[in-house]
């Protein structure tokens, strides 16, 4: 019998979700409420504070280290949780521009020491950024005085822009910006994914669809989706 799930959600899964959620409204008959929110923090919206509040919700999708604190909190069913799909961080340079070699760690290593700006943002991503990548490559105080963490502007929009000629976050972020070109993923043995995950709320009215959504999220079918976001789904999708 079709019913309503409510989804509380936070993070750049959000692209992918907006695209399947009619596909899973359609083939299941339930319909989705979604309310958007932080996933830690005290803000009024944020996701523990509406729970906290008495607001309920039948899933959860956040990044997985918060979700393991509403499972630690009591908040989110333990042995529920199913993690959708990582995030990588990219590189991303200004539409028209040469794509530099990113394909192993040398050549990253090169090609941020001939960037002449350099900026990434001001996250979980840009402290692994500033703080431990381009020490990992040896070039921490070779780029510093070329290179910035942005806390308000998206960094895309500034590579755009010309106001610098390299920008690093997460690619889901980098992708919806015109003006810009992707030039891939950092290497793998530099790369800091984000994970994002599903849980079923302690508090659901509607566990079996709860359960329904995270099944469809995390199916073969779903993975065309999410990877055209700039996300790496953990399922693949089927053959033709």
């Amino acid at each position: 019998m079709a019913g309503e799930v409510k989804v509380m959600m936070s993070g750049w899964f959000g692209p992918a979700y907006r695209e399947l959620g009619p596909q899973f409204e359609e083939a299941t008959g339930d319909t989705l409420f979604t309310i958007w929110g932080p996933a830690e923090g005290t803000a009024v919206n944020a996701i523990p504070v509406r729970l906290a509040r008495g607001e309920w919700a039948d899933v959860l999708i956040v990044v997985s280290d918060a979700l393991d604190h509403h499972i630690n909190a009591g908040t989110v069913v333990p042995g529920s949780k199913v993690d959708f799909a990582r995030s990588p961080i990219g590189v991303a340079v200004r539409e028209g521009a040469t794509k530099p070699d990113i394909s192993s760690a040398d050549a990253l290593r090169r090609t941020l020491l001939a960037a002449k700006s350099i900026v990434y943002p001001h996250s979980e991503s840009g402290v692994y950024i500033g703080n431990e990548l381009f020490a990992r490559l040896g070039i921490e105080g070779s780029v510093k005085s070329r290179s910035r963490m942005v806390p308000d502007e998206r960094v895309a929009t500034i590579v755009a822009n010309g106001e610098a000629e390299l920008g690093l976050q997460q690619v889901v972020e980098l992708l919806p910006v015109k003006g810009v070109t992707v030039v891939g993923s950092l290497p793998a043995e530099l790369q800091r994914y984000t994970m994002y995950s599903g849980g079923i709320a302690t508090a659901a009215k509607n566990p079996a669809g709860a359960e329904a959504l995270i099944r469809f999220l995390s199916s073969p079918e779903a993975a065309p989706a999410i990877a055209r976001t700039g996300l790496e789904p953990l399922t693949a999708a089927p053959a033709n």
